[in-house]
């Protein structure tokens, strides 16, 4: 059984798409940018997954990503891009006001309570994050929380590890699994730091960057045929999916 449990955030604790939906359509309210379509909402979610791809692949920075993000979408749906610095201050803050656990998360992590270490990995920004931990309950249940922004380095990038596995003690690799939903960041960081991973892959989307993983999995409540299995069916690089 795996003693450290690495998890991701956004997408894969907390339902990061219905709380960006929330944080755009209320402020395009309050910014008075009219109607927020559906259609829009995809856009500035594949705009926002492509700038925190490239900060994966550090082509980019932290402050790069987040206001070229809404530079390019307010470009391409013809609003003022000037607003673009200053949306996004408040588009951190509203992020918190609406959180809805991704189905089984939070049983889950109450189920490993008290029987692994349960730490939060995430590159989320620290406004965001911290106001989502503390309005979820997540900072009662998580025994620590790295956010990059206080580590210093993103994940996938083998600093941040360290300093993980620093802050918690960790001597063993093979007593730690990651379970993330993105393949750039937490996939890759862990496979790279050669640490086992799960990925959380709900819409069962191909693995298009080739990037091993341990385990693979639909639904969260799976996670206990991963964690408490692990050492009859852990096959290393080798996808194995539940």
């Amino acid at each position: 059984m795996y003693k450290y449990l690495l998890w991701d955030i956004d997408g894969t604790v907390l339902d990061f798409l219905s709380a960006e939906a929330y944080a755009i359509r209320t402020l395009f309210h309050k910014y008075n940018l009219g109607e927020c379509t559906d259609e829009m909402l995809k856009l500035y979610s594949a705009t926002n997954v492509k700038y925190w791809d490239m900060l994966a692949r550090n082509e980019i920075t932290k402050p790069e990503v987040l206001i070229g993000r809404f530079h390019e979408f307010f470009g391409i749906i013809g609003v003022d891009t000037s607003v673009a610095e200053k949306f996004n201050e408040e588009y951190q803050v509203t992020l918190g006001d609406h959180i809805e656990f991704v189905e089984n998360a939070e049983e889950t992590l109450l189920l490993y309570k008290g029987k692994c270490i349960l730490a939060a990995v995430t590159n989320g920004t620290k406004v965001a994050q911290k106001k989502k931990l503390r309005m979820s309950g997540l900072d009662k249940i998580f025994d620590a929380v790295f956010i990059s922004e206080d580590v210093g380095f993103e994940k996938p990038n083998k600093q941040y590890f360290d300093f993980v596995f620093e802050k918690l003690g960790i001597t063993d690799k093979k007593e730690v699994l990651i379970i993330g939903d993105s393949l750039n960041a937490d996939m890759k960081g862990g496979y790279d730091f050669g640490i086992d991973t799960c990925w959380f892959n709900p819409q069962h989307k191909s693995n298009t960057l080739g990037i091993p993983v341990t385990y693979e999995i639909d639904n969260l409540n799976k996670i206990t045929d991963v964690v408490t299995d692990n050492t009859s069916v852990n096959m290393g690089s080798t996808q194995w999916k539940v």
